[in-house]
């Protein structure tokens, strides 16, 4: 099948707009709207509103454009606040993992294989590493490459300090379960490496989605956390929750900030966003009924 749909200017993409059935009150600033955020960005939030199986889609629930600016706002704001939390976690992970492997093992301990459970994985990731660290315009990393020829890269604490997010759940994900790796998984209130590998990567997955402006109401995430039932710290009570929603990540993120900076306005700016939109269906963020009155959720 062949693509023949033509590009609609914006008086076209209102009246379809109004021909689907979204009431638009203010035309021009409607198109003001289209004219900052297109088109089929916003489709993905009038998505739920519509009879997608018809090829006209229209919308089957009362709704208007200012309801749709609505919820892409609240979706803005979530992202930026789980954003902003998210950089705590990745700095507060960063350190203890270089931290705690550096002090029994020496400053290049990270390109020794012998600590890894898998050496594919290992030269793959490490050659990444390289990379990031040769495209890196830090000034500690110009500082040791002028000042020092051995070994070739530098220490630990720097060369994992311009390492990605995503490269830095994969490391970690690969080195062995050993003293250090069960610290720092107790340094975040967990009991298992696994579950800590599991929220770092998922959490590394949100990142990137808040990065790139991706968005987070109703969407279903490949990228799981696992749900641990003992904990070192208060946890979730109700536990029986969907971990491809967000939900579950929201709770990783405000289980590790309790620890991380326990006095953070996580929780209460969390309420007001979702507080900001009627449109807002928690439950198919995941949250389940009565998930305020969790002690977990207490500020």
């Amino acid at each position: 099948m062949n693509y023949t749909k033509p590009a609609l200017n914006f008086e076209q993409q209102i009246e379809r707009l109004k021909q689907r059935g979204l009431t638009i009150t203010d035309e021009s600033r409607t198109a003001h709207y289209l004219s900052n955020i297109s088109f089929y960005r916003l489709r993905a939030y009038t998505y739920p509103f519509q009879d997608n199986n018809d090829p006209d889609h229209p919308f089957i629930k009362p709704v208007s454009f200012e309801d749709i600016i609505s919820l892409y706002v609240f979706d803005h704001r979530l992202r930026l606040l789980l954003f902003n939390a998210l950089e705590k976690v990745e700095i507060s992970f960063r350190t203890k993992l270089v931290y705690e492997f550096s002090q029994n093992n020496g400053s290049h301990w990270y390109e020794d294989p012998a600590m890894y459970r898998n050496a594919y994985r290992f030269n793959t990731d490490v050659n990444q590493l390289y990379d990031e660290i040769s495209r890196s315009n830090e000034t500690f990393i110009d500082h040791y490459f002028t000042n020092y020829s051995n070994p070739i890269n530098p220490p630990a604490w720097m060369s994992l300090e311009v390492a990605s997010i995503g490269l830095l759940s994969k490391l970690f994900i690969n080195l062995k379960k050993g003293p250090e790796k069960i610290k720092v998984t107790n340094e975040f209130g967990l009991t298992k490496p696994e579950i800590l590998e599991s929220w770092i990567h998922s959490l590394t997955t949100l990142r990137n989605i808040c990065a790139h402006h991706g968005r987070l109401w109703n969407r279903r995430f490949i990228i799981q956390p696992t749900i641990p039932y003992n904990t070192l710290h208060r946890y979730i009570k109700n536990k029986n929750i969907h971990t491809n929603k967000l939900y579950a990540l929201i709770s990783c993120i405000n289980f590790i900030l309790n620890i991380i900076s326990p006095n953070s306005s996580f929780i209460p700016e969390l309420k007001q966003v979702i507080n900001s939109c009627h449109l807002v269906d928690l439950h198919e963020m995941g949250f389940p009924v009565d998930w305020e009155n969790d002690p977990f959720w207490q500020a």
